[in-house]
């Protein structure tokens, strides 16, 4: 009925063939007792005893949703930031309003001279990069000698309405190479951005090369979209009505809350993400498995009201970082000011960031890009050790032609592509120095990792 309805719009057609699938997984005979049979077995057995206890879970997450249903994905008695996860020896040695940098110990006696810099995304924490010793990619770049910072951005309320992309790059990504530099007395970085972190870091790299900083020597970016064109079933949510509306309500707080965008994330994925848990808790009765990953998802961050707009309206409206239109700092940037190299991951299964989206964004760098597909999604696709020799990553040299065309020429590679970035990583500067300590002498510990800023939660 979607696909054959005459006079929509583009955009209207997506946001009614994505709320189709929503009623469709919605309706799906499992999510109901009379028509799922292990469910009523269970239900007469216990004399609906598992639905009693259904309703109470289900009360319990409407009120920790402050009257929206907050499904629980995981049992999160089981983690605790600091003690089980996160726990990546290293210490804050610096702090602004916007974020704390953290400088991590080393593990080897000799480390590369080049530090690394990674910028996560503020929407959710850092420590997606380090939820426990075996998933860890931060403790992985430790014992391969990098000097690892790592941006843990505020959990901004009303005190940072006003703080915009500039502010974020100046505060954050700025402050954090003047903190690197202090520690280490380098003047050049490897940087790493994630997801928005790697679309701001983008946009300060476009700055900077207008302003004639090169202390970013290199650039890898996780599953990152300068180009939105291709952006995925996100932009269902954003057009000027529901962006409207969305201004309205955080010139209330200053602020969005987080449950609202880990809803629609929820919703890109409801088959997975939403309907296996409200069977599971609210019909069945159970108390959900305990899952890091889960865990690190419902930990959400709110977003501030500026930045947040400035994202929405920019990247996903109109997507001026790619049409060399957007303006920060009283100046208009272009990607193709950026001639450093670039390491632009992407995931085949990827929701958030669709593969295509990331391929289309390498064209627009000035400089020689390497374009790396690796198995998997969002976040399993990035978070893969080696050890775990799970998945696979594909390569075919040169950005160019079709993203179709890239991947039936790609050559295929089983297992992980941190060993692919370490050597693209090493070909650029192999030279090593003796290892740093946290502050390097230059800066004191104002506490152990991860800090204080991670610990707050909506």
């Amino acid at each position: 009925m979607v696909t054959e309805a005459e006079g929509l719009d583009e955009h209207t057609r997506h946001k009614a063939e994505f709320y189709m699938r929503q009623i469709i997984a919605a309706l799906s005979p499992t999510n109901f007792v009379m028509t799922n049979p292990q469910l009523y077995r269970e239900t007469v057995a216990s004399h609906g005893a598992n639905l009693v206890k259904g309703m109470h879970m289900l009360a319990e997450d409407i009120a920790a949703g402050g009257g929206e249903i907050r499904i629980r994905q995981t049992d999160t008695s089981k983690f605790k930031v600091g003690e089980n996860m996160a726990v990546t020896p290293g210490k804050v040695i610096a702090q602004s309003e916007m974020c704390e940098v953290i400088q991590y110990e080393p593990a080897t006696d000799t480390v590369l001279k080049r530090p690394l810099l990674i910028c996560p995304p503020w929407i959710n924490k850092f420590y997606i990069l380090d939820l426990n010793p075996q998933k860890s990619f931060i403790k992985w770049c430790v014992e391969q000698g990098h000097t690892v910072f790592v941006i843990s951005w505020v959990n901004p309320d009303e005190r940072h309405a006003k703080k915009d992309w500039e502010a974020y790059i100046r505060e954050g990504v700025d402050f954090a190479l003047d903190t690197v530099e202090k520690a280490t007395g380098e003047t050049q970085v490897n940087a790493i951005g994630y997801c928005v972190g790697g679309t701001l870091l983008a946009a300060a790299l476009a700055l900077h090369a207008q302003e004639g900083n090169r202390r970013i020597a290199s650039a890898t970016l996780f599953t990152t979209q300068v180009d939105f064109t291709y952006a995925g079933d996100l932009k269902v949510f954003v057009d000027e009505g529901q962006i409207g509306s969305m201004e309205d309500r955080m010139k209330a707080s200053g602020y969005l809350d987080g449950s609202k965008m880990a809803a629609a994330f929820n919703m890109l994925r409801a088959s997975e993400l939403i309907w296996p848990y409200f069977v599971n808790n609210y019909l069945k009765g159970q108390d959900p498995m305990p899952f890091d990953l889960l865990y690190w998802n419902s930990d959400s961050t709110r977003m501030a009201a500026a930045n947040h707009s400035f994202y929405l309206r920019n990247c996903y409206l109109s997507n001026t970082l790619s049409q060399g239109k957007m303006e920060l700092a009283g100046k208009t940037l272009s990607l193709k000011d950026i001639k450093i190299p670039i390491y632009n991951l992407a995931t085949r299964e990827d929701h958030i960031a669709p593969a295509k989206s990331v391929f289309v964004g390498s064209s627009l760098f000035g400089g020689p890009v390497e374009y790396v597909l690796s198995g998997s999604g969002h976040i399993a696709g990035v978070v893969n050790p080696p050890d775990k020799q799970k998945y696979q990553y594909w390569t075919n040299g040169a950005v160019k032609g079709t993203y179709e065309d890239w991947v039936a020429g790609a050559e295929e590679t089983p297992g992980s592509w941190w060993p692919h970035w370490q050597r693209w990583i090493e070909a650029m500067d192999d030279k090593r120095v003796p290892a740093r300590i946290p502050g390097g002498g230059a800066l004191n510990a104002i506490a152990d990792a991860p800090g204080s800023y991670v610990l707050a939660r909506v």
